[in-house]
């Protein structure tokens, strides 16, 4: 196994080389760290592993354990399915929360190997730089989200609205995705440690997933946890996805028939994620554009 020192110097080559080919433009700079992440990624897989694993097994286990009790429940709020179809996008949900969570750890290991200190000090510009390290990490959370729904479907789960809904689900989830990513890497350049920053970000992930319409429908909640299941980006997340899902509107804190059928349910949660992503992501760029190679020595 290679060490932090041999890695990061190997990466500051490899770099520094496609730097010179892409001659340090908006693009260039965007594709330079879209392809670093990703073969990060590729030589350590231990991770994203982990973050795909813990979502199957929920998904296994939630619907052999628990599936005839929630499903009563279901079917009084949703009549007519059964728990895997109800679940599934709550659990491809999941993977993008999980899979976020990496993100952030990710920026940490580069502080702590020196990476992240070379980086500031290239002239890569560094709005391009977080883009073309969350576009890696989302093109990642695509294909673990893809897995998700074939393993529900194997499972017992219907996709209603066919092929074209599960691209939705899977393009629901990278954007709802997209704000957790920016909370994460905020977080890593705030506390510069990467203990402090997978405590933060996982003690958010499973009350966000508990306390939301995830697992079982709003009404069957009490009623404080409905009251912040209706503050709960979570929430918005899997109805949305859940629409899709079911290929009819079944979005339980937003009702609105301006569009008329599933994008009833689709759109508000669309909108309420893209506010978040707007704003989170705007902070996260704040505050790499304003570190600096002093900061994280």
């Amino acid at each position: 196994m290679s060490s932090p020192d041999s890695e990061g110097v190997a990466g500051t080559a490899a770099m520094r080389d496609d730097l010179q080919r892409s001659g340090n433009t908006f693009l260039g700079d965007f594709w330079v760290n879209f392809k670093r992440w990703n073969l990060k990624a590729v030589r350590n897989p231990f991770v994203l592993v982990v973050s795909l694993v813990q979502p199957i097994i929920f998904l296994v286990l939630f619907t052999e354990v628990f599936g005839n009790v929630a499903g009563g429940a279901v079917n009084q709020g949703i009549p007519g399915i059964n728990y895997e179809t109800f679940l599934v996008p709550a659990i491809a949900i999941q993977v993008a929360l999980a899979a976020a969570i990496t993100s952030g750890i990710g920026l940490v290991n580069d502080i702590e190997n020196g990476m992240f200190e070379k980086v500031l000090v290239t002239p890569m510009n560094r709005t391009a730089v977080f883009l073309g390290k969350t576009a890696a990490e989302v093109f990642r959370i695509a294909i673990q989200i893809g897995i998700i729904l074939v393993l529900g479907v194997l499972l017992g789960a219907e996709i209603v609205s066919g092929f074209a809904g599960a691209i939705g689900i899977i393009a629901i989830g990278v954007l709802f995705s997209l704000w957790f990513v920016a909370f994460s890497n905020a977080l890593a350049i705030l506390t510069r440690d990467q203990e402090s920053t997978i405590i933060g970000a996982n003690l958010l992930q499973f009350p966000l997933l508990f306390l939301s319409s995830a697992f079982l429908p709003l009404d069957a909640l009490p009623g404080w946890i409905q009251t912040f299941a209706r503050l709960n980006p979570v929430t918005y997340g899997v109805d949305a996805a859940r629409s899709l899902m079911l290929d009819r509107d079944v979005m339980t804190v937003i009702e609105v028939s301006w569009f008329g059928g599933t994008l009833d349910g689709v759109l508000p949660g669309i909108a309420v994620l893209l506010g978040l992503d707007i704003v989170l992501g705007g902070v996260a760029v704040y505050l790499l554009s304003r570190a600096s190679s002093s900061d994280v020595k």
